[in-house]
Parts: structure tokens; sequence; C-alpha cells
């Protein structure tokens, strides 16, 4: 099954409702949930940076 945008959305804001503390820690490695969340942005972010590339080896384009 295919989830929309909205669907991921609010995916995401009842798992962060249930942890309204970003600086508790979680699992057996005490990770907090604001560090799951910058290490999520982090990996958006180079995966953008990846898909750039690979435009720009396509067409040519640089990216500003």
């Amino acid at each position: 099954m295919r989830r929309t945008l909205a669907q991921e959305q609010a995916a995401t804001d009842a798992a962060l409702a249930a942890h309204p503390d970003l600086g508790e820690r979680l699992g057996k490695d005490g990770i907090s949930v604001r560090e799951l969340l910058v290490h999520r942005i982090e990996e958006y972010a180079r995966h953008c940076g990846h898909a750039d590339l690979l435009r720009e080896c396509v067409d040519g384009r640089v990216g500003q």
C-alpha cells in the first residue's frame, strides 16, 4: 500500500505525541527522540544530495 504525504505526516505526529519529551531516552541504546529526529533529517538531506548528483550526471545542469 502506498501512503500519501498526509498519512505519513499523521503517523509521524502520532508517534511524536506519544513522546512529548524529546530528550526521552529509548531502547537498549538509550538514544533520545531528538537524536532520532536529527538523524532522519540528516539522512533525508544526504539522499537529496545524491539525487542532485544523479540529476547533474543526466542533464549536465549544476545546482546552486
